[in-house]
């Protein structure tokens, strides 16, 4: 049993943010504290629980803004707050464009869920100050 992640959940699509809800909450202990749909809202909700969330799973293409916009407000976070991209688009330079904007990791919606789900379990684990190292499975 590790630490419960107050998680802000930034995704457009109601399918995919219901089922990877569900999927949070089976696989972690995960608190769900806000959901965002577009950029400002997902900015909006991390300055509302500034004070709370310790993960934000972010989608880059959303109703309104971009991922990019949202890295880039959030930049000056604390160390503990953690935001990993969740994406269809994983390219290389997409990767780059992430991590230069503040990402903590990034992670194909399609092909590494299952490594997705191993980086929450390290943020969880009991073992304080567990560095986040870039997750890129090799092909």
């Amino acid at each position: 049993m590790g630490v419960s992640l107050a998680t802000i959940l930034v995704e457009d699509s109601r399918t995919i943010r219901d089922n990877l809800i569900a999927a949070l909450m089976e696989f972690s202990d995960i608190e769900i504290l806000a959901t965002a749909e577009s950029a400002a809202e997902a900015t909006q909700a991390a300055r509302l629980h500034t004070d709370r969330w310790s993960l934000m799973i972010l989608d880059l293409f959303l109703k309104e803004g971009s991922g990019l916009t949202v890295l880039r407000a959030l930049k000056d976070r604390r160390a503990d707050q953690q935001i990993v991209v969740l994406t269809n688009y994983a390219t290389q330079d997409i990767r780059s464009r992430c991590s230069t904007a503040g990402a903590n990791a990034v992670f194909d919606k399609s092909t590494e869920l299952e490594a997705f789900f191993v980086y929450l379990s390290k943020q969880q684990g009991p073992a304080p100050g567990g560095s986040a190292t870039s997750t890129q499975t090799g092909a």
